[in-house]
């Protein structure tokens, strides 16, 4: 009877010795930025304790703000009336692998909202002249992982060569 008692506590704790290194995985984000490239917004982390070589989906996102205009041949934005903003919400996401330390360090970057349906008059080029990010997060979706990134990204003018532009 004590063999069998023994041989199950055995057990037992081999079970839970293998066991113990799958639930130690403890997702965490260990840092996130944010920083501008051009119009771009591109959003920089660094997740831990995911366990080895695991496929981890993201997913960046923010509110952005953008200005666009119709320059003319001479260079300028020849009115009021050929400017729009538009806001909305913008994301991208990416999957990486966190490979065998556990660990994902990647980069996803955000484009400004479209123009939507505002076009230029004939002769007149569509440009972006002013964008700005706000609410940016990065998201872990796969274990539920979230981490804000404060601050506001804005670019200011992107054309400052288009008299009127901005």
């Amino acid at each position: 009877m004590k063999r069998s008692l023994f041989t199950s506590l055995l057990v037992s704790g081999t079970v839970l010795a293998v066991a113990g290194p799958a639930a130690a995985a403890s997702p965490h984000f260990v840092r996130a930025s944010a920083t501008l490239s051009g119009a771009n917004l591109v959003v920089s982390f660094k997740e831990a304790g995911l366990g080895d070589n695991q496929l981890i989906n993201y997913l960046a996102s923010a509110d952005a703000t953008a200005t666009y205009v119709c320059v003319n041949r001479g260079g300028a934005n020849p009115s009021a009336a050929n400017k729009t903003t538009v806001n909305g919400p913008v994301s991208a996401t990416g999957s990486f692998s966190s490979g065998k330390n556990g660990q994902v360090s990647a980069s996803l970057t955000l484009s400004p909202p479209s123009e939507g349906s505002f076009s230029c008059p004939n002769g007149q080029s569509l440009r972006l002249a002013r964008v700005s990010y706000s609410d940016v997060a990065v998201d872990d979706t796969t274990n539920g992982e979230s981490r804000d990134i404060s601050g506001t990204y804005s670019t200011g003018c992107l054309l400052p060569q288009v008299r009127n532009a901005c």
